[in-house]
């Protein structure tokens, strides 16, 4: 009984050590390139699939739980954050929540298209 255990987990070991890795956290849709986004950063793309300029924004020069409004005329349509904060994105350009809205984690979430025009956010403190 004991040799055959001792197979048995020999053989579950092989089998995970010669398995590929699973693929990082923060791996896009296939054919989809994430965007480049630097460490403490929200990072944000008028165009879906971070096409375009990106606008970035700090914790060292946005205000933690206001309102940030994208300029006027603009908009996002894919975002990456890598804040280590959680982000909240609106559609409305003064951070209402009558209109469409959504939390990102700040771990290093890429979204290459969002729900929705993003006009506004909200960086928390947790």
């Amino acid at each position: 009984m004991y040799t055959k255990t001792v197979l048995v987990i020999a053989a579950v070991l092989t089998a995970l050590l010669a398995a590929p890795a699973a693929a990082p956290a923060a791996a896009a849709p296939s054919g989809t390139v994430l965007g480049p986004c630097g460490p403490g950063r929200l990072c944000l793309w008028a165009k879906p699939d971070f096409k375009g300029r990106a606008g970035t924004h700090e914790l060292a020069t946005t205000d933690l739980e206001s309102c940030v409004a994208l300029p006027p005329g603009t908009s996002a349509q894919s975002l990456a954050n890598r804040t280590g904060r959680p982000v909240t994105t609106y559609q409305s350009a003064e951070c209402a929540e009558t209109g469409e809205f959504e939390t990102y984690p700040g771990r290093g979430t890429w979204v290459p298209q969002t729900p929705y025009e993003v006009r506004a956010f909200k960086l928390w403190e947790r």
